[in-house]
């Protein structure tokens, strides 16, 4: 799975989450948060394997460029090894040998620098991505062990009376605040 969806899935979690009123606070699904995150920890090793695979076709371009440039090679000695009788051409001959591998140097060396340069593209991206992930958890870990219970005062005025039970079993009735008199008795 690709870590940037399950970034996202965890920033829903988090967005879906219940917003402690009056603080930063959200309280969020903690299983649901662990599955994320574990879903991560399985598709970082994904991510390694693309960037390893970047890598090993950047040895394989080098290794074709090598063998590009030895068959080259190959081809300037043999060609020159036939045109031996003429000693102008056979001068001709190693000038454009020098010239074909120099050139092929070259070309092998733009081949290995395009690769070295798009590696590293992708291993940046990849360390960024990993960067926003890794702060992203760490921030939701972060909140998750550091939120505090909101305690919530009731005023007195506001407590419910609770009604006495017609059971009759005996136990005097007590309220935290007096219940009023019944109509028509005079206290």
């Amino acid at each position: 799975m690709d870590i940037q969806h399950l970034v996202d899935r965890l920033e829903d979690l988090v967005d879906e989450g219940r917003h402690l009123f009056g603080t930063k606070y959200t309280m969020v699904d903690e299983e649901r948060a662990l599955e994320i995150i574990d879903q991560m920890r399985i598709s970082i090793p994904e991510e390694i394997e693309k960037a390893a695979r970047t890598v090993q076709q950047r040895d394989r371009v080098l290794a074709e460029a090598n063998e590009e440039a030895a068959r080259i090679v190959q081809q300037a000695r043999q060609h020159s090894e036939d045109l031996i009788d003429d000693q102008e051409m056979v001068k001709q001959a190693k000038v454009r040998a020098e010239f074909v591998v120099e050139q092929a140097k070259i070309e092998a060396q733009k081949i290995t620098q395009e690769a070295d340069d798009y590696v590293l593209v992708q291993l940046s991206q990849l360390e960024q991505r990993f960067a926003m992930t890794l702060d992203e958890i760490r921030n939701g870990i972060q909140l998750m062990q550091y939120q505090e219970p909101v305690a919530v005062e009731v005023e007195p005025e506001m407590q419910p009376v609770v009604a006495p039970s017609n059971e009759g079993n005996g136990d005097p009735i007590s309220f935290d605040r007096p219940a009023p008199a019944p109509m028509g008795s005079r206290i």
